[in-house]
């Protein structure tokens, strides 16, 4: 068994086959699906699939491109809205320095009332980050000093000096396609650097289909395919793996129920 920890199901990509989808990651041995709110003006989407499916849960939060077009939100507005069932964590939040969709002084923002948020109530923030690794440091750092919180980078993608901040804080390290790519050789190195018992799988999806599946419309199913990757890069048999990995999940997300 396989845990996608981070998917967009809500997205149009997936709207007329959601069915189809879910059935093909549950025949590849993905069990269980996080699908991870990107507006939370959207949340109500995000939620009802959630709601749909027994082995699939979701998150609250503003991804930060859209820090700027959504309305700032309050830690308490987070929290009102994860007292549902099946929100098992806040986010993705973060800082995005590569695209700069919102400006920065907005994505930190929303990015610290998700921290609060999390620290508020011991649910897991859900960290983006991309070309911000020293800013990501430092809020992480400034904001652990105020009280503990859990959490993840999703899709890591930085350098070693990040990885491990976020490990010395507690932090879990979800891997995603980009760790199959023929360019990632630097990724892969730090990745394996990584404990096991502090690694999770993800897709992503739509978006970063791994090898074999580049060019294709990525989907929970795929989450096999990293999984074999970093499983080699850790030297480790893929059931034994998958069952760490899928125990990680169910101890970070541990309002989420095992299938």
């Amino acid at each position: 068994m396989l845990v996608d920890s981070h998917c967009h199901l809500d997205f149009p990509d997936f709207e007329d086959e959601l069915d189809t989808v879910v059935r093909r990651a549950g025949h590849a041995g993905v069990d269980t699906l996080l699908t991870i709110c990107t507006h939370v003006s959207r949340f109500e989407q995000v939620r009802r699939i959630a709601e749909t499916y027994d082995n699939i849960f979701c998150t609250v939060g503003i991804h930060p491109h859209n820090a700027e077009s959504e309305k700032d939100v309050t830690p308490e507005q987070l929290i009102a809205l994860a007292e549902h069932p099946k929100v098992v964590g806040f986010g993705e939040t973060g800082l995005d320095l590569y695209y700069e969709h919102s400006p920065l002084a907005a994505q930190e923002r929303q990015f610290r009332a998700h921290i609060a948020a999390a620290r508020e109530t011991g649910l897991p923030l859900i960290v983006h980050t991309r070309d911000a690794d020293e800013q990501m440091a430092q809020i992480l750092s400034e904001e652990y000093e105020k009280g503990a919180f859990k959490g993840l980078i999703h899709c890591f993608s930085s350098g070693p000096a990040l990885a491990k901040r976020a490990l010395d804080l507690g932090f879990y390290i979800s891997v995603s396609g980009i760790v199959t790519f023929k360019a990632a050789e630097e990724l892969r190195e730090t990745v394996a650097e990584v404990p096991l018992n502090r690694l999770l799988v993800e897709t992503d999806a739509p978006f970063l289909a791994p090898v074999p599946m580049r060019g294709k419309r990525n989907e929970p199913a795929f989450t096999a395919h990293t999984a074999a990757k970093v499983a080699e890069l850790k030297e480790t048999p893929q059931t034994e793996f998958a069952k760490v990995t899928t125990d990680n999940f169910f101890t970070l997300f541990d309002k989420a129920r095992r299938p």
